[in-house]
């Protein structure tokens, strides 16, 4: 074989003249008998983590995705998390488990990680933000690197420090989402530049130098198996390589066209030997099919993750091979480089054998020449002494021109969302009574957020005197919550306005809001929490970038008719009611409580918010239908309907329930800050004598009265009478 003719012929210069002549014996091979199976580089499909022994560890160079072994994990830890057990409530237990492990990367030094896949998903961002609780250190694979505390804490003095190999140290893995066990990663592993691939190769082995050699569009490369003349020799048959023999030694550089004119070989001679079947000292051969040709290219794809991909460089006949290259290409550079890989196995295929007599140092195998007789470029491939003369074995060198640009497609590759952490957002609101439940609990809910991306959920405390104290419950979903976009002017709040909108922008925008009809609006649907006020939508109109339009309006619900009789303000807080929000449980929280934080997984700083509108649920709700009669002997009766706390409905015919211990209500007069008269009574009405109420109407002629419900625990709003005069 010729390969192994120039290897000892190339091996009196030393390793790297092995190396050399391998090369360019490599090519006669390829022509003549197709590519051998090989055990070297290999490309193959995703690879993920593995710790079975044996297992070869690669070498990355530039930017590639690799699995690693893992060399070291402990046993799992256990973690428990008690929640609720407050007034109504069982105490619940939610098991998690964590996983401190080491992960073989490359078998010498890189110089950063990059994103990390879990499975599916993404472990590690672009930004290096991990998407579990936990740490991960990274050792770079230099002479000098530390022991791993946490792996010297559990091996004591026998913890070797992996001098020359790279590694990751994960202490306290969050295993939630990965089925309480180790998920299968893969790693994108930065070592330099991949286009240094052939310099970089042979710094490592220290046999020479190529530091002239630029792989254009390599972007990384995997060096699993074999040896470094197998490595060489597969960049090869994409970035055709030759060998500089000086002074200095033996250096690798591109094999390209002469820069000059090409030498002219001299005349061919004929020997008595007869070897090449004609007398004239020439032998020329054609292939006569694709044998041996590479048709195609399967590589790694920048673009999809750097999972395998495929390029066509020509139609797949019989004996075309497909050229697996473990480096990470684009697919316009991957169909560009298998194009011309494919052109120069055709050209290649066209041999010419030459003999003569001359023996010039300058034909030596790399050389490109031109042969009597013969026309365009030859490169000679190998030669042999002999008796005679020289025996000069010549391929058809291919055209030098550039090719046409291709148009290559990667595909529509799936790749898991990067999703950046999300800082929570935190409001605290007492909402008036639902009608569920004790009358008196308190009716607190916390509606933890945040913006669009990665958020696991987050603690909730309750802020006394400077420090945290946890509530036992924790949030895992978004509430859906923002602010009015425009000021939302007020309502009478008496019946469903149709033509009514508001405009809120969403903390979230990938959060959707959804519509409804009449018969949802009657059965509580779309809640909606604006400042105090509680009010019902009908229909969600999308408007881009987390904003929304809500039309069809049912304002003031709940007994909250004053705040809808006033408005909102441009900013207003907003959130939606539903199972979203995270019911906060009076009975565990202290008298007074008034602040709240919310802390999550990515949070630098707790979320604090303030308690809004304390008392709300165990307020009662101003009487209705005011009515003042004067009768004809001067005397005044004033008389109004009660309403309960929890009855949002209006039934027709039917007494509401009391609710509160008794029924009594405070009658006023004047100022609310500065009563003139002050009155109780326990029925929905109150007779004045003429004399009381021409006393009162002389003192202030303006003044009106104020009927307030005394419930159990606070006083209702005031209803106002209208000036009485």
């Amino acid at each position: 074989m010729a390969t192994i003719l120039l290897s000892s012929v190339g091996s009196l210069f030393g390793p790297l003249g092995q190396m050399a002549g391998t090369l360019a014996g490599s090519a006669i091979d390829h022509a003549l008998f197709g590519p051998k199976d090989r055990h070297g580089p290999r490309l193959k499909e995703l690879a993920v983590t593995g710790s079975s022994y044996g297992t070869p560890i690669a070498r990355h160079y530039g930017t590639m995705r690799g699995g690693g072994s893992i060399i070291w994990a402990a046993d799992l830890a256990e973690h428990l998390e008690r929640e609720g057990g407050g007034k109504g409530k069982p105490k619940t237990v939610r098991y998690s488990y964590s996983a401190s492990f080491a992960v073989a990367l490359s078998s010498r030094p890189i110089e950063r990680l990059g994103r990390i896949w879990a499975g599916g998903s993404l472990l590690r961002g672009q930004a290096g933000d991990l998407k579990a609780g936990g740490q991960l250190r990274l050792y770079k694979g230099h002479g000098d690197q530390p022991r791993d505390p946490l792996m010297e804490a559990a091996l004591g003095p026998r913890c070797p420090a992996f001098r020359g190999l790279a590694y990751a140290v994960f202490e306290d893995l969050d295993l939630s989402d990965f089925g309480n066990r180790i998920p299968p990663l893969s790693f994108e592993i930065v070592a330099g530049d991949g286009s240094r691939l052939v310099d970089m190769v042979m710094e490592d082995c220290g046999a020479g130098s190529g530091a002239g050699v630029r792989l254009g569009g390599l972007r990384g490369f995997a060096h699993e198996a074999g040896s470094v003349r197998e490595v060489l020799q597969l960049v090869d048959r994409l970035y055709p390589l030759a060998v500089d023999t000086d002074a200095g030694g033996l250096q690798l550089r591109h094999a390209s066209a002469p820069h000059g004119p090409a030498q002219e070989l001299p005349p061919a001679v004929r020997w008595e030997d007869g070897e090449f079947g004609r007398l004239d000292g020439t032998s020329q051969s054609r292939p006569t099919g694709s044998g041996g040709q590479a048709a195609a290219l399967r590589y790694y794809d920048a673009a999809r993750d750097f999972q395998p991909g495929l390029q066509y460089a020509g139609p797949l006949g019989a004996g075309s091979r497909t050229l697996e290259f473990p480096g990470v290409l684009s697919a316009a550079d991957a169909l560009a480089l298998a194009r011309a890989a494919h052109v120069r196995g055709r050209t290649a295929g066209e041999r010419l054998q030459w003999r003569c007599s001359t023996l010039d140092p300058d034909l030596a195998p790399g050389a490109i020449v031109t042969a009597p007789g013969h026309p365009g470029l030859y490169q000679i491939v190998a030669r042999e002494w002999r008796d005679g003369g020289v025996e000069l074995d010549l391929a058809r060198y291919p055209p030098s021109g550039p090719l046409p640009e291709p148009a290559a497609d990667a595909g529509s590759p799936w790749s898991p969302p990067d999703r950046l952490a999300s800082r929570t957002s935190l409001r605290v609101f007492e909402m008036p009574w639902h009608g569920l439940g004790a009358p008196d609990m308190r009716v607190i809910h916390a509606a933890p957020s945040a913006p669009a991306g990665r958020w696991p959920g987050c603690t909730l405390y309750a802020a006394e005197e400077g420090r945290l104290v946890p509530l036992d419950t924790a949030a895992q979903e978004r509430a859906i919550g923002g602010q009015l976009a425009a000021p939302l002017g007020p309502s009478r709040a008496i019946r469903f306005e149709p033509g009514a909108s508001l405009l809120v922008q969403l903390i979230d925008h990938e959060a959707l809001l959804t519509s409804t009809d009449l018969r949802g609006v009657a059965g509580h649907e779309n809640l909606l929490l604006v400042g105090n006020e509680v009010l019902q939508f009908a229909e969600a109109l999308p408007l881009g970038a987390g904003r929304w339009k809500l039309a069809g309006l049912l304002r003031g619900r709940g007994g909250t008719e004053r705040e809808a009789a006033v408005g909102h303000a441009h900013g207003a807080p907003v959130t939606l009611l539903d199972d979203r929000l995270v019911p906060l449980s009076s009975g565990s929280l202290r008298p007074g409580t008034r602040q709240f934080a919310a802390i999550g997984t990515a949070d630098e700083e707790p979320a604090l918010a303030a308690l809004e509108n304390p008392g709300a649920s165990l307020r009662p709700p101003p009487p209705v239908h005011p009515r003042a009669l004067v009768r004809a002997d001067g005397s005044l009766l004033l008389c109004w309907t009660r309403r309960a706390r929890g009855q949002w409905g209006w039934p027709d015919h039917v007494d509401v329930p009391l609710v509160e211990e008794t029924e009594g209500y405070e009658v006023s007069f004047g100022p609310p800050d500065a009563a003139i008269g002050r009155w109780q009574t326990a029925r929905p009405q109150l007779e004045l004598a003429a004399s009381d109420w021409n006393a009162l109407a002389d003192a202030a002629p303006q003044g009106i009265f104020h009927v307030r419900q005394i419930g159990t625990h606070d006083l209702s709003p005031p209803l106002h009478f209208a000036a009485l005069g």
